[in-house]
């Protein structure tokens, strides 16, 4: 199953309206909706939360949608959240 962070994010990106369909929205502008409203634990850990669901070299399946630079599997970092941009991917919204 998910972890309570990847459901908030997930949670905020469908009240967002994030669909695969809309275009995407910047990363900080999510983690911050997710920071106020539901996970108070800090930015960077709900950014990498949100970067490892994007990543296609972690998980099985990519339940968002990144743009952008999200690191790579040489264990380059994900850039700023400034920089990125990310909506919901067509599998999300089956969950």
């Amino acid at each position: 199953g998910l972890k309570p962070v990847h459901r908030r994010i997930l949670y905020s990106m469908s009240e967002l309206n994030l669909t695969p369909d809309k275009p995407y929205r910047k990363s900080a502008r999510i983690v911050g909706d997710v920071l106020g409203k539901y996970h108070p634990h800090g930015d960077i850990a709900v950014y990498y939360a949100m970067v490892r669901m994007a990543q296609d070299f972690s998980t099985r399946a990519l339940l968002v949608d990144g743009h952008g630079n999200f690191g790579s599997v040489d264990g380059d970092s994900p850039a700023a959240m400034r920089y990125t941009e990310a909506k919901m991917s067509k599998l999300s919204l089956e969950l």
